[in-house]
């Protein structure tokens, strides 16, 4: 079941490619129709799944000789994603119904891009989840070089490539220590998970470290973030959508799956580190983010802001001594709850932002403003995503943001102390900028017909409304993530 559900978009991605006669209109189609067919059938796992361990388990022979195997399931860190991949790629897929270039292609490569996402998400090894992680690269990349619309969208997309495939180097490189203190050697990591092979001491640091910097360049966490922000405001808005609300989730998501329990005494030893680079990701993405006056580059800043709150979560979820399993546990909650929240709303921002592109030619806040008077639709679309974002009491980043908060501050109070004034500056920016864009003197005027379409509409509305759904009945999605947040937290303090 999960391997029809992850291959299936490749397996429509290659038939668009080699059936040239279709229409342009009915390869649109068909994409949304998979997009749809693939979050049924997440859904359908996601309601039969038995609510703790992992299910739909598939365990086949690969490389036999270097202990690598195809081995994938779905657990409560893993389904969430899931089904969020499903999401977001779904929207983009009805808000691509406008006209792209190359529309063949385009469609193919984001079908074969939901492929890399869907199987890193359920990889239970690690030689397959490094595969799937470099393979997004590949796939981000040529949506940046081949469809963004920046002047500087190849130097864009380059600096991205070689900085994630830097992380991805060392990231393999930690994969391959894990493989060598395994004993019997082997990449399978519920086996690792079992049995974690380096308990600490100057190779367990080393180790970790590598995994470390990988996943810290594609989460990312400050100072690895540089290649963030041109890469967003150069990508087509589809692309940013994936790049922030998946490509993001891929790091964050190897804290929980990887470096936590199959590392425990070296997170433990190096928490306050994490910590500490939690913190400064929150403020440095926040105060960053507050001096924008491009609109997409803004978002993609708060977007390390957002991550710098995950980071703060697992880093606290390491410091055992003298805090209690119940808190690290709501902490580990709230920072999956928050890799779903941030994808679901961020998703919407960079496609809004699209539509502000699509029809004024530019990004900057300072060259609209009034626009809420010719595109009411739109204001009213972005202005409920910027309430969201910032972490408004029912939406989904309320419920992250107060889990992080209460599961963090038993055991880094100072660090929560400090990170808290990075709502405030965050709620500001959105302010700020939706007053610039949408309220005051028109300097841009746009006609009734620039508002958002149908297509576009329905691609960002169910985003936002997921959004409420979380907010308003969070035990949707944490009946499913606490039993997988107990037992890291269980693996971490052994």
């Amino acid at each position: 079941m999960l391997s029809l559900i992850v291959f299936a978009p490749l397996a429509l991605a290659v038939v668009l490619l080699l059936w040239r006669g279709l229409p342009d209109r009915a390869v649109s189609w068909l994409w949304i129709a998979l997009s749809l067919v693939e979050l049924a059938a997440i859904l359908a796992v996601w309601w039969a799944y038995p609510g703790r361990g992992v299910a739909y388990e598939t365990n086949r022979p690969w490389i036999p000789g270097a202990g690598a195997g195809y081995h994938v399931g779905v657990d409560g860190l893993s389904l969430p994603l899931l089904a969020l991949t499903a999401v977001v790629f779904a929207a983009c897929a009805v808000y691509s119904l406008r006209r792209q270039p190359r529309p063949r292609q385009f469609a193919a490569l984001f079908l074969a891009l939901q492929t890399t996402c869907l199987g890193l998400f359920v990889a239970l090894d690690l030689i397959l989840f490094f595969v799937f992680f470099d393979l997004s690269i590949v796939g981000m990349y040529a949506v940046i070089a081949g469809w963004g619309h920046g002047a500087d969208a190849r130097r864009s997309a380059l600096k991205f490539f070689l900085y994630t495939f830097l992380g991805s180097l060392a990231l393999l490189l930690g994969f391959i220590g894990l493989y060598v203190a395994a004993r019997p050697h082997t990449f399978d990591i519920l086996a690792l998970t079992r049995d974690p092979p380096l308990t600490g001491g100057t190779a367990g640091g080393l180790v970790l470290l590598a995994i470390l910097l990988g996943l810290a360049i594609k989460t990312p966490t400050f100072p690895f973030h540089t290649w963030l922000p041109p890469a967003h405001t150069d990508a087509p808005a589809a692309g940013s959508a994936v790049l922030a609300g998946i490509l993001l989730k891929m790091g964050t998501y190897g804290f929980v799956r990887i470096a936590m329990p199959l590392l425990p005494a070296a997170w433990r030893r190096y928490a306050l580190v994490i910590v500490l680079v939690g913190l400064v990701s929150v403020l440095y993405g926040a105060l960053v983010a507050l001096a924008q006056t491009n609109f997409k580059r803004m978002v993609a800043y708060t977007s390390v802001n957002h991550m710098g709150y995950i980071v703060l979560a697992v880093g606290a979820a390491g410091l055992v001594a003298g805090s209690d399993a119940q808190a690290r546990s709501v902490a580990v909650t709230g920072a999956v709850t928050q890799m779903v929240s941030h994808g679901l709303i961020t998703s919407a921002l960079f496609l809004l932002a699209g539509v502000l592109y699509h029809r004024g030619g530019t990004y900057q806040m300072d060259a609209y403003g009034g626009l809420a008077t010719d595109t009411p639709r739109f204001a009213a679309l972005t202005a409920v995503a910027a309430f969201a974002s910032l972490g408004l009491p029912g939406f989904s980043g309320f419920i992250a943001e107060f889990q992080i908060f209460a599961g963090s501050l038993g055991t880094a109070p100072v660090a929560v102390a400090f990170a808290l004034p990075g709502i405030l500056v965050t709620a500001g920016l959105f302010l700020w900028a939706l007053h610039r864009i949408f309220l005051g003197p028109t300097r841009h005027r746009l006609s009734a017909a620039a508002d958002v379409t149908v297509a576009e509409m329905a691609a960002v509305a169910p985003l936002l409304a997921l959004a409420l759904l979380i907010g308003v009945f969070p035990r949707l999605l944490l009946d499913v993530v606490e039993p997988a947040a107990r037992a890291v937290v269980e693996l971490v303090g052994r």
